[in-house]
């Protein structure tokens, strides 16, 4: 079945049939590249604060703001991306556009800046938690499996 596909797509689109999407590929990726980056900013800045060596354990309220902030920074950065990947999906809205260039225009034109951070807030709020734990989780782990000197 996978063959088939590629076959197909490979005759009808070509090279550029194979990497279309790519671009916004590494967009949603970076969402993660930046959560991780704001989480080690943060501990980083936090230890340099108070003094204390970056690899010390810190308390579990520590770790789940540390996460949580990260998570809100990555997500208000990438936003703008989640809305207009969601309207190329959308098969009822795609009637009023011509791709991502086209989405973007008429939202900034029609709707503001606002338009691309629809749904922001409930969507922080509901991935935040489960991003906070997993983190916390992480981090005890890593103390957990390190050896103690």
């Amino acid at each position: 079945m996978f063959d088939h596909a590629l076959l197909k797509l490979w005759k009808h689109e070509g090279l550029r049939g194979l990497y279309k999407g790519y671009a916004p590929g590494l967009i949603g990726v970076s969402h993660g590249a930046l959560q991780f980056m704001a989480y080690e900013e943060l501990k980083k800045s936090y230890s340099q604060y108070f003094g204390t060596p970056i690899n010390k354990k810190l308390s579990s309220t520590e770790y789940l703001i540390m996460a949580s902030l990260s998570k809100i920074f990555a997500a208000t950065v990438t936003y703008p991306y989640q809305v207009v990947r969601s309207r190329l999906q959308n098969q009822y809205t795609m009637a009023e556009y011509n791709g991502a260039v086209d989405i973007i225009r008429k939202t900034f034109r029609h709707e503001g800046v606002k338009g691309f951070y629809k749904g922001l807030v409930p969507n922080i709020l509901r991935v935040t938690p489960a991003c906070a734990l997993t983190f916390m989780v992480y981090e005890y782990v890593v103390h957990f499996l390190m050896p103690t000197s």
